[in-house]
């Protein structure tokens, strides 16, 4: 007998906007209720999947060309999929809404740049006034904000626990409310 397909909740957003934190939340409340789901952050995927390529145009396509895959992949196998990644182009999130389709969420994780900035959990915004990051979307490379993402969270003014209640609560997915 099959396994039922699985769902995916992509979280996109500014670097330092939350995404992770609120991916790794959405999980814990999920596996408290009894429902599995697997985190693939992008900078812990990115890595694994491509190991020797950068950060220009080319190398984020075929990287997320390769994220929306495994995605795929993992739903097939009755895996439900946290994706916390910029995906700073709204065709990446569209390549994934349209492969992932109809069991798709995507969440934008709304936060001022400037509290991105303050946050700099990874240092990247540091890095990039340094001279040493020349692509960070939202600095160099524009950050698209999605049309009609399913969520949005202003993650600058919403505490974790309510944002995990509403994107469970909204997220139009069997088995995530």
């Amino acid at each position: 007998m099959p396994l039922p397909p699985g769902w995916t909740i992509w979280l996109t957003g500014l670097p330092g906007a939350g995404k992770t934190t609120l991916a790794r939340a959405v999980q814990e409340r999920l596996w408290r209720s009894g429902i599995m789901a697997v985190v693939l952050d992008s900078d812990a995927v990115r890595p694994v999947l491509a190991p020797e390529a950068g950060y220009g145009a080319a190398a984020r396509d075929r990287f997320y060309g390769q994220l929306v895959a495994l995605a795929r992949l993992l739903n097939q196998e009755g895996a439900n999929v946290l994706v916390a990644a910029t995906a700073h182009r709204r065709v990446y999130r569209d390549a994934a809404r349209m492969a992932l389709a109809p069991r798709f969420v995507e969440v934008w994780v709304r936060c001022a740049l400037k509290v991105c900035r303050e946050r700099d959990p990874k240092g990247l915004y540091a890095r990039a006034a340094a001279g040493a990051i020349s692509d960070l979307p939202g600095l160099h490379v524009p950050y698209e904000p999605p049309d009609a993402a399913e969520v949005v969270v202003d993650s600058d003014r919403e505490p974790v626990e309510a944002a995990v209640e509403r994107i469970l609560r909204q997220a139009p997915l069997p088995g995530a409310g």
